[in-house]
């Protein structure tokens, strides 16, 4: 759960802003995201496979450069 307390003289739009930067490190929206809809198993283990060969082709590419 994030929390924020408004400080002194703090905008409204400020406290939102403080508020989205907190969710997003604790990984609230991607987690909101994620379970949007039910994957079955097999559909994450195959997500799971082209994250794994993206982050692979990637890690090449850095090395030949």
């Amino acid at each position: 759960m994030t929390l924020i307390k408004l400080k002194d003289n703090e905008s409204f739009e400020g406290a939102i802003k403080r508020f989205k930067k907190s969710c997003e490190k604790a990984g609230i929206i991607s987690e909101l995201r994620r379970r949007e809809y039910y994957d079955k198993p097999s559909i994450r283990k195959k997500k799971k496979e082209i994250a794994a060969r993206k982050r692979a082709q990637k890690k090449i590419r850095r090395q030949v450069v």
